[in-house]
């Protein structure tokens, strides 16, 4: 219920009036079944827009920090996030991986979409970095339908150094569906899963038009 009250009367309105997203290829999303939201991550604000823009009710797996802070702000947001269908994950690699994949198929066992940021954080100097493996393990383990999305200009709308909010037009496109049957006895193969990774973000990268660096964006931070 605070889904729909949030998406239809208050956030969502609000919103579209304010970032006025241009949509390109929404019906290539499966109207049913498991779905798999491939996506760029250029800003936090990339996991409130992306669900007021199609019909379906979308699952992202959300970093846990976002969950644990103090204060009366941190519990709105938090509260928000888990009422949004948010599903707090820890990033620290190991069992959390393990867990993380877990969770993300239980949504897709369900017949639900899920959004996914293979690149496993918000790209600092908006561009696209190497996709983490987990995605192609959900692919090939769930069955589901995979659609490449890029989210374009939200890195102006909300920079990830924090200064503020920018009111602009934001793009969200949405690519054809992906098929990798052709893979679908090599769940553990690595060779494997790092093709289907790769294709993804190239998928992904054809619709944003971001640089590519080979490298992920985990390591950029450090350099930085």
């Amino acid at each position: 219920m605070f889904y729909w009250f949030m998406k239809n009367l208050v956030a969502g309105p609000l919103l579209r009036t304010l970032f006025r997203p241009r949509l390109e290829g929404v019906e290539n999303i499966p109207r049913d079944g498991a779905v798999i939201l491939a996506s760029n991550h250029l800003s936090f604000i990339d996991s409130v827009i992306l669900p007021l823009v199609i019909k379906r009710r979308i699952y992202f797996l959300a970093a846990s920090t976002y969950f644990t802070g103090k204060g009366l702000g941190s519990w709105a947001v938090k509260h928000f996030l888990r009422a949004t269908g948010m599903i707090p994950i820890d990033r620290s690699g190991g069992k959390a991986s393990e867990a993380s994949l877990q969770a993300g198929m239980s949504v897709l066992s369900k017949g639900n979409v899920l959004g996914i940021y293979p690149e496993g954080s918000r790209s600092r100097d908006g561009k696209m970095h190497r996709g983490r493996t987990g995605v192609a393990r959900m692919v090939l383990e769930s069955g589901a339908t995979v659609i490449p999305v890029a989210m374009i200009d939200t890195d102006k709308v909300m920079p990830s150094d924090g200064k503020g909010v920018k009111i602009q037009r934001i793009g969200i496109s949405f690519g054809e569906p992906l098929d990798f049957s052709e893979f679908a006895d090599q769940t553990t193969d690595h060779t494997t899963l790092r093709i289907i990774t790769d294709r993804i973000m190239d998928a992904i990268r054809a619709l944003s038009g971001q640089a590519y660096v080979d490298e992920y964006g985990v390591q950029s931070k450090k350099k930085s």
